[in-house]
């Protein structure tokens, strides 16, 4: 299963997240790649990831790059570590920008990448535009495919930044998906008219509650398949693309079978009872 962006490119509906590997991120990314993942999220930010090691698994695993989906972040400072910041802190913001993005491609071993996100909004509309008005120059290029932002939760706060931009600049919305934020049921509605693609993070940790419900668990004795994976195939099927990070090749791959088999799909009305557990 997967999606259709604007741009045309078909993207996986499960990226491999690689936030808090650490040491062990090299090996983990390539075996995910190995085991059938093909889109990885990274950022090229210290304090969560090493953007250089998941570069490091990439090569590892010999995927062909076009076969590709590998996505990083710009972290403004005060997302950074202060002993590792990828650009020059006194320099100007459309320059920390640049400095970053060369250094991902740097990291990850590659002359484009297929999509970079803002790790989360700057202080103001006018300097989060000027972030992604950077980034852009890279998209006429073709340096990069897709453009975004991560942990923006403000349905109106999108709206300013979009009407700033040129049309469909923004085509990817990544957040935390859990029950604090009401499951951005307003801001998802937004992405679907507005052909931008969500992508949720959190969606273990977020939802235990979820994943002990009665009904979550019947839906995965009728697949044979774990409360996790039956909530990933649900995400999946309401349109959103989910980021996982299993370290057994065994969860690796019965994440992707499940994700993608159409055999797995949930019916109609499995759908709205965890539709109806999520609003509980």
């Amino acid at each position: 299963m997967s999606l259709t962006t604007k741009s045309g490119k078909l993207v996986p509906t499960l990226f491999y997240g690689t936030a808090w590997k650490k040491a062990a991120t090299i090996s983990l990314v390539a075996l995910a790649l190995r085991s059938g993942f093909r889109a990885v999220d990274t950022a090229c930010q210290r304090t969560q990831y090493r953007e250089d090691l998941v570069g490091e698994g990439i090569a590892q695993a010999s995927i062909p790059r076009e076969d590709l989906f590998i996505q990083t972040k710009f972290a403004l400072p005060s997302d950074q570590d202060p002993n590792f910041i990828p650009y020059d802190v006194n320099a100007p913001l459309e320059d920390q920008v640049r400095q970053s993005f060369a250094q991902s491609l740097q990291n990850l071993r590659t002359d484009y990448l297929d999509s970079v996100l803002l790790r989360s909004p700057a202080r103001t509309v006018e300097e989060t535009v000027t972030i992604i008005n950077v980034l852009n120059e890279f998209k006429k290029k073709a340096q990069v495919r897709h453009l975004g932002i991560s942990n923006i939760y403000s349905l109106s706060l999108v709206q300013q930044i979009c009407f700033q931009l040129p049309p469909s600049t923004i085509q990817i919305i990544q957040n935390r998906f859990y029950l604090e934020m009401g499951y951005d049921v307003r801001l998802r509605k937004y992405c679907k008219d507005n052909g931008i693609m969500y992508q949720a993070f959190g969606t273990v940790v977020g939802n235990q509650n979820v994943l002990r419900s009665k009904t979550v668990k019947r839906v995965g004795e009728r697949i044979r398949a774990s409360e996790v994976v039956v909530f990933y195939r649900f995400c999946i099927q309401e349109g959103i693309t989910v980021l996982c990070s299993p370290d057994k090749e065994e969860h690796m791959k019965e994440d992707l079978l499940v994700a993608t088999e159409e055999q797995f799909a949930l019916k109609h009305n499995e759908m709205i009872g965890i539709r109806t557990v999520l609003n509980d």
